[in-house]
């Protein structure tokens, strides 16, 4: 009977893996044993198979990255010149209000088109951040301004709920803007014509995370289905046919550079929540704001 008390002995812990009223019992102890040694095979099968989808996962992104980089070079030197035409044509027309509508449309079209391109060429070499002590809330103000446009052709309505302005702290405007653009615009292609958007800012203590700033993003579009929710943050996963796919994957690697997060509450029907946060030192300790 000793092989099978060895097995149903615990080499690494030194002692029997069975209950005490078994320790006599050799088939019961060994029974026990081997459920345990197959639940152990299980779960590492069960993590070997997340670890092979991860690999295959990291050599498509490889793949992509540098065939994304390519292509996206070779876009963005005639796109560059096309930007630069319309800019002096811009200046120098003497336009009528249907014709430089028709102007802004191509000049917004064209601009959508280099973000696709500098998203693919983001994600394939990520920018070096330029951290600066700044509040989140001019972020908003810089983003809500450059999208009004935008925002008035979708019919938007747009709530910005600000009891005062957040604290300054570390972080990079151009990257964040980047994060906001991409949430705003995204929840005005799901509200589809008007709408209504609601942007909260607040502050305080959050858990393990100390003082914190956070913006909410909410819209009243339909919501997000359970089923992939989970995979909006996945690169090259999106619903729109013209999407890249890249947006939220982006915007959630922007916010762990900046040791924040993003997280998004939706029920189908009750429109969509994303929050974005960031860790804040202590009020006052960047500089006063």
């Amino acid at each position: 009977m000793e092989p099978i008390r060895r097995l149903a002995f615990n080499q690494e812990k030194g002692i029997f893996t069975v209950p005490a009223e078994d320790a006599r019992d050799e088939v019961k102890a060994l029974s026990r044993r081997m459920h345990s040694l197959l639940e152990d095979v299980d779960r590492a099968h069960e993590e070997l198979e997340e670890s092979r989808e991860h690999l295959i996962q990291s050599e498509k992104l490889a793949m992509v990255g540098k065939l994304a980089a390519s292509v996206a070079h070779s876009i963005r030197n005639p796109l560059t010149s096309v930007k630069m035409r319309l800019f002096s044509l811009e200046r120098s027309l003497n336009l009528a209000p249907t014709q430089r509508e028709d102007f802004e449309v191509i000049a917004e079209e064209i601009g959508h088109i280099d973000t696709i391109v500098g998203n693919f060429l983001e994600f394939s070499r990520p920018p070096k951040l330029k951290m600066q002590p700044l509040s989140l809330s001019d972020v908003v103000d810089m983003t809500l301004q450059l999208l009004k446009h935008r925002l008035e052709s979708y019919g938007v309505r747009v709530e910005l709920d600000r009891k005062r302005r957040l604290p300054k702290t570390l972080l990079d405007p151009d990257q964040m803007k980047e994060v906001l653009v991409n949430l705003i615009l995204n929840a005005c292609e799901a509200m589809g014509e008007g709408g209504h958007l609601r942007i909260v800012e607040e502050s305080g203590m959050m858990g393990d995370h100390g003082y914190v700033v956070l913006v909410r993003i909410k819209d009243s579009g339909p919501g997000i289905p359970d089923e992939i929710k989970d995979k909006i943050f996945e690169p090259f996963f999106s619903t729109k046919e013209e999407g890249s796919g890249l947006g939220l994957a982006i915007a959630r690697r922007i916010l762990q550079d900046h040791w924040g997060w993003i997280h998004v509450h939706s029920k189908p029907g009750q429109g969509t929540t994303f929050v974005v946060g960031l860790p804040c030192k202590e009020r006052g300790l960047w500089l006063r704001s």
